[in-house]
């Protein structure tokens, strides 16, 4: 069986109603994956199954991972809320609080040599200036903990987006070297701005010339399966020895800005005075 094949693979994946988890999940039964879906909306793919589940809740949670029996081979988490029309505390639940507790409620049935992808994004890439604090959100032992940490340092997590998408990029590497000790890798990929669903919401909080500003150097917008191409990449035997890593998946916009060749402060004053 070829390393890119997942014939035979048993996948879970969470947020296939649309966007980069949608296009996953077309890939993966494409692949011959046997893809069990999770999503607050029915999935518009062929899948072996699908059950509702409402990541914002635990007791929704439980019961969702209940109605699959067995073992899986692998876990996407896609699922995610833009900040601005949702509220912090449900933007920090959906994208990570409940995205961990999730996991945390798989992780014994994944086979040994099995592996978990999550997204997260290149809106996350602060946790370099702040990971001291991003560390503190982690220490949380479980959902109702992360869930008062959050409430308590509204100034911190501001919109919940970006924060929440800092905390799954500093959690997978965290997780790395603890997942590992089963036999299960775990990564994560931080797109640039996609056009899925989710994007209108982004322009209503900011404007689209400014989340353009984010496109650099490529200077076009990812499509939701140049997405799930890399996500897909990481969980399986290709990458068996990629583990708790964070993959920009951005067309180099993080590297510029790393670099200095990239200034978002200037880009963004230039995108909302031009």
């Amino acid at each position: 069986m070829s390393v890119w094949d997942y014939s035979g693979k048993r996948a879970v994946i969470v947020g296939c109603y649309s966007g980069m988890g949608e296009a996953a999940a077309r890939e993966l039964v494409r692949l011959g994956a046997e893809v069990h879906g999770f999503d607050v909306r029915p999935s518009p793919v062929d899948l072996a199954s699908f059950t509702t589940v409402d990541l914002r809740s635990p007791a929704s949670i439980d019961a969702a991972v209940k109605t699959l029996d067995g073992d899986i081979d692998v876990l996407f988490n896609c699922a995610g809320l833009p900040g601005g029309t949702f509220s912090p505390a449900d933007v920090m639940k959906v994208n990570f609080s409940g995205m961990r507790y999730w996991t945390e409620q798989w992780l014994p049935r994944i086979r040994k040599g099995g592996a978990i992808a999550s997204i997260s994004s290149t809106a996350g890439f602060g946790y370099l200036q702040r990971m001291a604090t991003v560390l503190e959100l982690l220490a949380t032992p479980d959902f109702d903990a992360a869930s008062a940490w959050v409430e308590a340092h509204p100034d911190i997590v501001t919109q919940g987006y970006s924060f929440s998408k800092e905390a799954i990029s500093v959690w997978t590497m965290l997780m790395g070297t603890r997942t590992i000790k089963q036999g299960v890798r775990i990564n994560c990929i931080c797109p640039g701005p996609t056009q899925t669903p989710m994007m209108g919401d982004f322009e209503k909080a900011a404007s689209a010339k400014v989340v353009d500003v984010f496109v650099q150097p490529i200077n076009r917008r990812s499509t939701p399966v140049e997405q799930a191409y890399p996500l897909i990449f990481l969980n399986s035997d290709a990458a068996s020895f990629v583990n708790g890593h964070v993959l920009n998946v951005d067309g180099g916009f993080v590297g510029g800005v790393l670099t200095g060749q990239i200034d978002v402060r200037e880009s963004i004053a230039k995108a909302m005075t031009g």
